[in-house]
């Protein structure tokens, strides 16, 4: 709990110094372009941590199209929920039939996507879960909706930029990435430890930026965006797994687990501080009022403008309330595998989210959205996390009056190899 609360207060603080980067002056520039390098290598960190736990049976591939079909439709329905939402209450009517307004909501809407895989995994297995049924499906859920937000992000550029040759290339580089993560899968003998993670993280966001820089002179309208999170997650598959690592606790190591909190602590106060000014009035980014063109330029502005702060509460406990009852869908799966409380359990687990939705946050801000809705996002991840002890408690109270299953030692249910 005191991992979540602090991962809460540090997202705050580094949006109340996002606050304050005006005050820079001309080294606001400079600044923002080491916190954007900074993330970029934090969430590369977490995303290889996030590959280096995902694992899965080549041999029964077929087993775990239900659990992606799941995993993508609970990944979905909090997504459609927050764009309508966006759209068609945060948003003017005129711009309500606008495609860049919805290539901008269905956008920075996928942060509610993702489940921390990170927070969950820690909090179930701190409340004596790991050896659930809950647990086990919950550690597959979670990475597979992770993975999901990873591939959707091609289709979703593509709504921001077009169908462009640079975007077939990103295309190309995914899939050969997928395939040495299918075949190298834990099988890459390479130093595994925080200092190495580092080094991997850093080389990783120099080679995108680099690929964005280059590009950009040959094409400096539509460079190639290399987002990290796809290289960073397939050198985490193909990383041999450290020793001492487990499915319910991951690297047994302190020093380790320690050092993860830290870059993990880190990232959520620069994911705060790459946030635009909140209450910016009506400073519209040029690119932006280019995408949504000239005779929408007052409806953006209105969209734009800060409504206040009561407005602005109002708006992240609804779209915290939608985003989570999009996580219900799982309620209305594994019907003969599970009990109703033990799917009331697995769907309530899912409500946290963290790093790869505050990715997605920070990839949003590099095309140019922001505005209120954005804040709403982000500070509807900050409730979320602030939340999720309350989430575990829950679920701890459901699967406490599961009756155990034959042969389960513990209290509630035993793994997902022991269906009902």
């Amino acid at each position: 709990m005191k991992k979540v609360l602090l991962y809460s207060v540090l997202l705050c603080l580094g949006l109340a110094g996002s606050q304050m980067m005006g005050l820079l002056g001309p080294a606001a520039e400079g600044a923002s372009l080491v916190v954007k390098l900074l993330t970029m290598a934090a969430l590369s960190f977490i995303m290889i941590h996030v590959g280096l736990e995902f694992d899965i049976d080549k041999k029964h591939v077929g087993k775990y199209a239900v659990d992606y079909g799941v995993a993508a439709a609970a990944a979905a329905f909090p997504w459609v929920f927050c764009t309508l939402y966006f759209i068609f209450v945060m948003s003017p009517a005129e711009l309500w039939s606008s495609m860049a307004n919805w290539s901008d909501a269905l956008l920075q809407s996928r942060f509610s996507s993702p489940t921390s895989a990170g927070v969950l995994f820690s909090m179930l297995a701190a409340a004596g879960l790991a050896s659930t049924w809950v647990f086990q499906k919950a550690r597959v859920l979670a990475i597979f909706d992770d993975l999901d937000t990873v591939l959707l992000m091609i289709p979703l550029k593509m709504m921001m930029v077009g169908p462009r040759w640079q975007l077939g290339a990103v295309v190309v580089v995914m899939f050969i990435g997928l395939a040495l993560a299918w075949r190298y899968l834990h099988a890459w003998r390479i130093p595994t430890s925080w200092r190495w993670v580092i080094g991997y993280s850093v080389l990783i966001t120099l080679a995108a930026e680099g690929i964005y820089l280059t590009s950009k002179v040959i094409d400096d309208v539509v460079p190639i965006h290399l987002e990290v999170l796809l290289p960073a997650f397939v050198l985490g598959c193909m990383m041999v797994r450290p020793a001492g690592h487990d499915d319910a606790h991951g690297h047994g190591d302190s020093g380790e687990q320690r050092a993860t909190t830290i870059i993990s602590a880190l990232f959520m106060v620069l994911v705060g501080l790459s946030m635009p000014a909140i209450a910016g009035g009506n400073a519209v980014p040029p690119e932006t009022l280019a995408r949504y063109g000239e005779s929408l330029t007052q409806a953006v502005q209105t969209k734009y403008a800060f409504p206040g702060w009561g407005w602005i509460a109002f708006h992240v406990a609804a779209i915290t309330l939608l985003s989570n009852l999009g996580k219900m869908f799982s309620l209305f799966c594994y019907r003969k595998e599970a009990s109703f409380r033990e799917r009331l359990a697995i769907s309530v687990a899912m409500f946290p989210r963290g790093e790869v939705g505050a990715g997605v946050l920070v990839i949003s801000i590099g095309y140019g959205i922001g505005g209120p809705a954005l804040t709403v996002a982000m500070l509807s991840l900050a409730l979320n996390l602030l939340a999720t002890g309350l989430f575990i408690l829950i679920v701890k109270q459901l699967i406490a009056q599961v009756p155990p299953r034959d042969g389960s030692t513990t209290h509630g249910v035993a793994c997902a190899t022991q269906p009902r």
